[in-house]
């Protein structure tokens, strides 16, 4: 277990319209406002495409990282993450999880990672700055080579 008390700053409500991108949105919007490290406790949209982790064929290794993809249409999605600092390259790492419906399948469902999205209608984001700390960034991600080079949630530049 890892923990550090984190002190919020700023707060936003996002609201990124159709057509939009939801990944470049929220990075442009967070690059915008000098954001470097926050979380999204749930966020509500529509999605006309999602990326999401995700295979149909067999996990050749069920403990390892899947790194593959799926592309998932029209979709009713509620999600959240945090977004920390990616310390090897310099930029906003949003990590966000999506619990989302098929709407034309009685809303079947799909829960992964999110890889990319394109908004339908419109998406709400709630936004909670985390303030950075003296070392640097409050949140941050590294890769762990440990773990399959897994990026890793961290706090500060010394962890």
């Amino acid at each position: 277990m890892r923990y550090a008390q984190v002190h919020t700053g700023r707060q936003f409500v996002l609201a990124l319209d159709h057509g939009e991108d939801l990944l470049e949105g929220l990075t442009r919007f967070c690059a915008d406002r000098g954001i470097r490290a926050g979380y999204i406790p749930t966020f509500v949209g529509g999605l006309r495409s999602a990326r999401l982790v995700g295979s149909c064929e067999p996990l050749v290794d069920p403990e390892a990282p899947l790194w593959e993809e799926i592309t998932v249409e029209t979709l009713e999605a509620l999600g959240g993450g945090t977004l920390a600092w990616d310390t090897e390259k310099d930029c906003l790492a949003p990590h966000i999880h999506v619990a989302a419906g098929i709407k034309g399948k009685s809303a079947e469902g799909r829960v992964s990672h999110l890889l990319g999205a394109t908004v339908q209608f419109i998406c709400e984001i709630p936004i909670i700055e985390v303030t950075d700390i003296a070392e640097g960034p409050a949140l941050t991600r590294r890769r762990s080579a440990d773990l399959y080079d897994v990026p890793l949630l961290g706090f500060g530049m010394g962890s």
